[in-house]
């Protein structure tokens, strides 16, 4: 297991072209939020925005649209289109370079149909989150249709406990962690103290940074945003994901040190992200 370190990380952020535009940064998608939810798609399209990411296109319920368009300045909002199968909202994020399906998106029968649709059919990098993960619970063979195209689940230990179909983790995280990579054929990133990312081949990092003033909601969707944003940016899967969580638990030690582990919250957090680089 490879512990992860700032001197690792930063050889695996790569130096931005003086003669680079947008266009190089990539193109990312998010599907998220619901009534009651708007925080979701904000931390994570912001969290894509703020480690770099091109252009940022989120797609939200009808319902929150006007709530979404206010709150985001670089971001772009759209309402999810009224087909409910999916095959709408396909077309677009299957242009993109890498998209994230779940953070705040709520749970009814037709909103977890779509998403293993959009599973089964999506071509760029996928990740999934919160109720993204839930929609395929029992639905294991969701992930696995999807090959070789690359799928990270983001679970905490309860979401992680139901994609086992209600097993408890036991203590060795890393290994449960690892062995349903290597079942799923998906990254696994665990999130907790010492998150754990685990990859199909065997690869394991384990995270040094990070506080418990990080657990609050909202912050598990700015991960999920910064893993998009390097993925569309182009990193490779192995330095993409766990360079993500890496920086976000720096970003959330830098809170820490300026604001204690009370009072920091999810919004610090994003603003701790451009810092967090500096290294």
């Amino acid at each position: 297991m490879t512990e992860l370190t700032k001197e690792l990380v930063r050889t695996w952020i790569p130096k931005r072209s003086e003669t680079a535009h947008k266009g190089d940064f990539g193109r990312v998608h998010v599907l998220a939020g619901s009534v009651g939810y708007t925080g979701a798609p904000y931390f994570a399209a912001e969290a894509a925005v703020r480690t770099g990411a091109g252009l940022v296109f989120l797609n939200v319920p009808s319902e929150i649209w006007s709530v979404m368009a206010v709150k985001c300045n670089e971001a772009m909002p759209v309402p999810i289109p009224q087909d409910s199968t999916g095959r709408e909202l396909f077309h677009g994020m299957n242009t993109c370079d890498a998209v994230l399906i779940g953070p705040g998106l709520g749970r009814e029968e037709n909103r977890d149909a779509r998403t293993r649709f959009l599973i089964k059919e999506l071509l760029p990098p996928l990740i999934l989150d919160a109720d993204g993960i839930n929609a395929v619970a029992g639905h294991i063979d969701v992930l696995k249709a999807r090959g070789d195209r690359l799928t990270v689940l983001t679970p905490h230990e309860g979401e992680f406990s139901r994609l086992l179909d209600g097993t408890p983790i036991g203590s060795d995280r890393a290994g449960a962690a690892e062995a349903f990579a290597r079942e799923s054929g998906c990254v696994v990133v665990l999130k907790g103290h010492r998150t754990v990312t685990a990859f199909p081949d065997g690869s394991l990092f384990l995270n040094t940074t990070g506080n418990p003033g990080m657990a609050k909601g909202g912050s598990g969707d700015i991960l999920a945003g910064m893993i998009l944003s390097l993925l569309g940016q182009g990193l490779s899967p192995h330095r993409a994901v766990p360079a993500a969580v890496w920086l976000h638990g720096r970003a959330g030690d830098l809170c820490a040190e300026e604001l204690g582990e009370y009072g920091m919250t999810p919004t610090d957090l994003l603003n701790k992200i451009p810092k967090a680089f500096l290294f």
